[in-house]
């Protein structure tokens, strides 16, 4: 075949390709438009809502302990009547606000380096040097779950005027705070050494709170928590894979709220996705369905809606609570995990063409953004779980996360000593449970 022949050839393969490619960039960009506009449709309120507020001008609605009740007679006629709870007060207790300043320079390690051979695989037992690590432990992350605690002292309150129904709002508000706190967090927790635990008296919150590692393989942790007037208890277990590009986490067990006249609520987490570990800005994402189950009348069921690349309005919770005994929508949620949640009495789904649900939401929770600028991005409630106060470590027993020298060198930031610590503290764990096993 002559040399031209050839060129003539390639020429139209060349031609060929760059068609196709046209054809498929074609349809491409009709199925993203599409599905820019099915989101649009389904879109139940924009950043630029939450940000606004503008949906408060219609009633006084204070915060949370200060909302609107709904009786049965005036529920379905659509009236509403603003009832004040009585608010829970405690006492105010100084704690810190920042973290002791470095002593040392963080040294980068790359990640793909350590994890390279772990795609597909649990990343539970995957050892990585402290400066992935941010200076708490996964017991005292259990803690960071009930920093809106005030939602279940509302719930509480609720309840006992009668209203089941702003009691599961409460508690579905509840359950999606605990989410808040991860957004800008790019380290992992410590991995709490078997036996090891964490105890906290906040009577700031009236909250007292224990935590402790359980079970080494599959590494289990247990908490319980006591408010005024009521019970948080919850077992957990991640199971963590790495994809490449991202690691996903899957949460089993039970998170578990009862108060004190036997009511009981239960929910399970849903699924976290880390993305962007090797390239990139790194990111998480919770997705995923949550049911709240109630002992009483109401029941809740939640979508955590999972981010997309063409997402413009990413985070979005959005649920329905049911009533036990009819099966029917009562209440309409939705929100943000990030950034707050709202509710809408009714059925929305049930009224005329053309109805904005989000002129009648009412706010439920706005996160705290009083976000301190660290290297880890900690909430100041999250900055204060590692404090030791005067006398605090005389009452604390040694297995206590504050007395861990790893964890303890991190925060100070001493990362070579943070690391030794780290892995001689992990190597001992393993001769142990080697020594266990070998004796039967």
């Amino acid at each position: 075949m002559s040399q031209i022949s050839i060129q003539s050839c390639q020429r139209e393969v060349l031609v060929t390709l760059m068609r196709i490619m046209t054809v498929k960039m074609g349809y491409m960009l009709k199925q993203m438009k599409r599905m820019e506009h099915i989101f649009d449709t389904n879109e139940f309120l924009s950043s630029e809502f939450l940000r606004s507020g503008s949906y408060r001008n219609r009633e006084n609605i204070g915060n949370a302990c200060s909302s609107f009740i709904c009786h049965k007679e005036s529920f379905y006629s659509g009236r509403l009547r603003d009832v004040e709870i009585k608010p829970v007060e405690y006492p105010y207790i100084k704690r810190r606000d920042s973290l002791p300043e470095p002593k040392e320079k963080e040294k980068p390690v790359g990640l793909w380096s350590i994890i390279k051979d772990n795609i597909g695989k649990d990343l539970s037992g995957v050892c990585l040097p402290v400066y992935f690590n941010e200076p708490l432990s996964s017991l005292q992350k259990c803690f960071e779950d009930l920093e809106y605690s005030y939602l279940v002292d509302g719930a509480l309150e609720w309840g006992k005027q009668g209203n089941d129904l702003m009691r599961i709002l409460n508690i579905a508000a509840f359950a999606v705070s605990g989410y808040a706190s991860t957004e800008g967090r790019q380290c992992k927790p410590f991995n709490p050494l078997l036996g090891e635990t964490y105890e906290a008296d906040y009577p700031d919150k009236g909250l007292r709170f224990f935590s402790e590692k359980v079970s080494h393989h599959p590494m289990v942790v247990a908490c319980q928590c006591e408010g005024r007037g009521w019970k948080f208890w919850a077992d957990s277990n991640l199971k963590g894979k790495f994809w490449g590009r991202s690691i996903q986490l899957d949460p089993v067990g039970a998170l578990t709220l009862q108060f004190e006249n036997g009511e009981t609520f239960q929910w399970s987490k849903v699924t976290t996705s880390i993305y962007n570990i090797i390239l990139g800005k790194i990111y998480c994402d919770h997705y995923g369905t949550m049911r709240i189950k109630g002992s009483g009348n109401y029941s809740c069921k939640l979508k955590f809606k999972e981010q997309s690349i063409i997402d413009r309005n990413p985070h979005q919770v959005h649920g329905f609570v049911q009533d036990n005994r009819t099966g029917e929508n009562v209440a309409m949620l939705v929100g943000k995990w990030d950034e707050a949640m709202y509710y809408v009495l009714g059925d929305p789904t049930t009224k005329p063409k053309g109805y904005d649900p989000m002129t009648e939401a009412v706010l439920l929770w706005e996160r705290d953004k009083s976000i301190t600028k660290t290297r880890y991005n900690l909430t100041p409630f999250a900055i204060s779980l590692n404090e030791l106060t005067p006398g605090l470590m005389e009452k604390l027993p040694p297995t206590d996360s504050r007395l861990r020298p790893d964890q303890r060198h991190l925060e100070n930031g001493e990362y070579e000593l943070a690391n030794s610590e780290k892995l001689r503290l992990e190597q001992l764990q393993r001769q142990v449970f080697l020594n266990f096993y070998s004796q039967g």
